[in-house]
């Protein structure tokens, strides 16, 4: 445990497979954002130190709450873009957790670590705590590289990793939320700017490819990290019954995303659950509680989504935007 006795700063305590918890001396404030605004500079510190930190008793109880907590912690407030499910607006640049069946677990992955921008800074805030399960577990990706098979490692530094995705009126998130536009001209000026290959398919849906580098250097601390969605984006993740109805009605191609080396070559399923097995080893819990929040740096640690019961609200806050550079 750290503290700073010369102050009122509060204390941060780090236990074993946890992740950091900042704990609010007495009851919650009235004003969680005046809170937010008068530690913020502590709190920066602590996740720079430890890559998350769960602040307990801050009492956030809304939405609206929780993009003010946001707007003086952040640097920006972010708009998700190519987000890979649907997400619903709360209140201003909050978002609700991505869609995703409650059985299902959201494996190991920084958020839109695909993208040519990403947010440096995630805001998670539970307003609703599961009846069990539902954990939003932390990795950092440094740990994770180095426990990784330097082989793997070695493929992936040589050839990046490429997402591969569809966009269809049946199944997926649809052009218009992802991109902000649905029109062909909106979407073709959008992928040109970021990088994206573009196909145009029969019946006017969209095929797309993206790649990315599958390590990063991290802009301030100099760190070399995992830092990708090469298991998550990945066929060999998806339930069994839901890929092989998915592979039968679209075609091994026509997944609505899927994860490959990035010269193109296919991903076995031994090499997706290498990773997620490296992740599971270096992963962080702290179940939740209502009015907590957890602040991520995206940059260095991983994150997920337990499968959980009940009823479950965490809400999201993308924020500090970092340009990545483009794969070699």
């Amino acid at each position: 445990m750290t503290s700073n006795a010369a102050s009122d700063a509060p204390s941060v305590e780090v236990l074993a497979d946890r992740p950091a918890v900042l704990r609010v001396d007495g009851p919650p404030p009235a004003d969680p954002a005046a809170w937010a605004a008068a530690h913020r500079g502590e709190l920066r510190a602590a996740v720079a130190e430890h890559g998350a930190v769960l602040v307990r008793g801050l009492g956030l109880a809304d939405a609206p709450t929780v993009g003010r907590v946001g707007q003086e912690l952040l640097e920006e407030v972010m708009v998700e873009r190519e987000g890979f499910a649907t997400r619903h607006l709360r209140a201003d640049g909050v978002y609700s957790s991505s869609e995703w069946p409650p059985d299902q677990p959201m494996c190991m992955h920084h958020e839109l670590s695909y993208r040519r921008e990403v947010p440096g800074t995630l805001l998670f805030a539970c307003l609703t705590p599961p009846a069990s399960g539902g954990v939003t577990g932390v990795a950092d990706s440094q740990t994770v590289l180095e426990a990784l098979d330097p082989a793997l490692v070695a493929r992936f530094q040589q050839t990046g990793w490429r997402l591969d995705r569809n966009y269809t009126d049946t199944v997926g998130i649809g052009r218009a939320e992802s991109f902000g536009a649905g029109d062909r001209g909106a979407v073709d000026a959008y992928c040109h700017r970021w990088g994206i290959e573009t196909e145009w398919l029969p019946g006017g849906d969209l095929r797309t490819r993206q790649r990315s580098a599958a390590v990063l250097r991290h802009p301030v601390n100099g760190r070399l990290g995992w830092f990708n969605q090469i298991a998550f984006l990945n066929e060999w993740t998806l339930d069994p019954v839901i890929r092989e109805y998915l592979t039968f009605e679209f075609g091994p191609d026509g997944l609505p995303f899927n994860s490959r080396y990035g010269d193109g070559g296919t991903i076995d399923e031994a090499t997706v659950l290498a990773i997620n097995a490296v992740y599971e080893k270096h992963t962080l819990r702290e179940p939740w509680q209502a009015g907590d929040l957890m602040v991520v740096d995206n940059l260095r640690m991983a994150h997920s989504r337990e499968p959980y019961e009940g009823e479950r609200e965490v809400v999201v806050v993308l924020g500090d935007p970092v340009r990545v550079p483009d794969p070699a």
